[in-house]
Order: C-alpha cells, then sequence, then structure tokens
C-alpha cells in the first residue's frame, strides 16, 4: 500500500516538474537569447557563454521604446481604475439592489466576453473614429475597459453576494449612504477580488496587440506589443532576433514580479464565491 502510494507521488510530482519546465522553459530560452549576439543567435545554448547586454542597450537606447512602455503604463493603469471603479459599482447594484431583470442582466455583461476581438474590431474602429480618439491612448483604454469588464463585474458580484448582509444593514442603521457602504464597507472587504480583477486587467490590457495596432498609426502612440512587433534590423530581411528577446524579458519580468506578489491574492479572489457557509 505504502508502495503505490510512493509510486503515485513520485508520478504527481514527475509530472509537475514537466508542466513546469514545459511552461518556464521558452522563457528562459528567451533570457538566454537576449544576451546572444551575432551568430551566437543561431547557435543552441541553454546557457550564456556571456552576458552581453548590447541587445538591452540597444532597445532602451532606441527612439520609441521607453515612450511605448510608458504608454502601456498609462493605458493600462487607466484601465485597472476604470474597470474597478465601475466593477465595483455595478456588483454592489446587481448584489445588494433587488430589481427586476437582475439575472438576465448579468448574463447580459457575462456574454460579451463570448465575442473574439476580430468580430467587434470593425464596429469599435467606427465608433473610435466618431469619437474623435482615433490614435490616442483612449481609444485603447475604452476598448479594454469594454473587454475587462464582463470579468471584474462577475468575480466581483460572487465576491460580495458572499458579505454577510448584517454587515449592510447595520451601515443603513448608522445612517451610511450607498456610496458610504460601498467605499467604507465593501471595498476593504473586496481586497482580494481587487487585487485578482485588477491584476488580470492590467495583464490583459498590457499584452494586447489587436486594438493596439489597428487604433494607432503613429510612433509615438504605440504601446509595447506593437513597439516589439514593429522592430527591425539593419535591412528589410532581418529579423532582429536578439534585440526582441530582450524587449520581451524586459516587458515580462515586471508582470512575473507583480504575480508573485500578489499570488495569495489573486488565489482567493479567484475562489470568491467557490464555497457557500
Amino acid at each position: 500500500m505504502q508502495q503505490h502510494k510512493l509510486l503515485k507521488n513520485i508520478a504527481f510530482y514527475a509530472l509537475v516538474i514537466v508542466i513546469v519546465v514545459f511552461a518556464v522553459f521558452p522563457f528562459y530560452y528567451a533570457i538566454v537569447t537576449s544576451f546572444s549576439t551575432g551568430s551566437q543567435l543561431f547557435q543552441v545554448n541553454y546557457w550564456p557563454k556571456a552576458f552581453n547586454w548590447a541587445n538591452y542597450e540597444a532597445v532602451l537606447g532606441g527612439r520609441n521604446f521607453p515612450r511605448s512602455i510608458m504608454n502601456s503604463l498609462f493605458i493600462a493603469g487607466c484601465t485597472v481604475g476604470f474597470s474597478l471603479f465601475l466593477a465595483v459599482t455595478a456588483s454592489y447594484a446587481l448584489a445588494r439592489v433587488r430589481f427586476r431583470g437582475r439575472g438576465l442582466l448579468l448574463m447580459t455583461i457575462l456574454a460579451v466576453s463570448m465575442f473574439p476581438q476580430i468580430a467587434v474590431l470593425a464596429g469599435l474602429f467606427e465608433l473610435v473614429r466618431f469619437l474623435g480618439i482615433f490614435n490616442t491612448p483612449w481609444a485603447m483604454i475604452l476598448s479594454y475597459t469594454i473587454f475587462t469588464l464582463p470579468f471584474t463585474v462577475w468575480v466581483l458580484t460572487t465576491f460580495m453576494r458572499d458579505l454577510p448582509v448584517e454587515i449592510e444593514e447595520a451601515a443603513i442603521v448608522d445612517g451610511a449612504s450607498p456610496w458610504v457602504i460601498i467605499t467604507q464597507v465593501f471595498l476593504p472587504l473586496l481586497w482580494p477580488a481587487l487585487v485578482t480583477t485588477g491584476l488580470l486587467a492590467f495583464i490583459g490590457a498590457w499584452n494586447e496587440f489587436l486594438f493596439a495596432l489597428t487604433f494607432t498609426s503613429s510612433e509615438s502612440q504605440r504601446t509595447v506589443p506593437v513597439a516589439i512587433a514593429m522592430l527591425s534590423g539593419a535591412s528589410a530581411q532581418e529579423i532582429p532576433w536578439g534585440p526582441i528577446m530582450a524587449a520581451s524579458v524586459i516587458v515580462t519580468v515586471p508582470l512575473i514580479v507583480l504575480v508573485l506578489i500578489f499570488q495569495r491574492k489573486i488565489v482567493a479572489g479567484l475562489t470568491a464565491g467557490g464555497v457557500k457557509g
């Protein structure tokens, strides 16, 4: 019996190791490649022979890449702010206010996420042109917020439904308005769900490519994914793998750090509402 249990544990951890290696190795090899230049790029090396920072200097010393990083930070930050503000207020109404069609409205909001980006690209493009925000950060902020809201509203609504109603009733007895209840009573309790939805919204806006490519036409307004795709070599036939890998590492490491810092909050937020009682 013990031998059978030992074999199961060995098989389980072996499978975990295979999955981790399969998931992490591409990023590790990108790091190794980012330190390679010239003919070293076409040699299979699993450990950098020398830490050559030329690719990083070329990327960060470029004219527009640092600007693209700032664009992505601004767009992703605004997307998170608008999404959480709208989601918190909407989830309060959907979870605590009784009105006809509440369930249908929640399902309609969630159904928005069923449409792929390419299906709504033409319509969003016309809306962006009509609003006069083409080739501005607000075009991406609008589109990212629209696609982020369904998930944030769903998670926060589920989380808020599980909060004890006695807390809200006590605040109402003390004369608190709905806004005070949301900001001073529910927000501190919603912290795990806010961290989860906010971080996932940030990652989605940071990595998005299709809308950023379609809604921008100048180099100064590009986001990081588009800037990486537009990196060019010394000639039209050359693909600058070294700078591309260096740029990918630069924009990926901050996301990994954020996930590692908030990993416990992320798990708590994703499992919110999964258990009753």
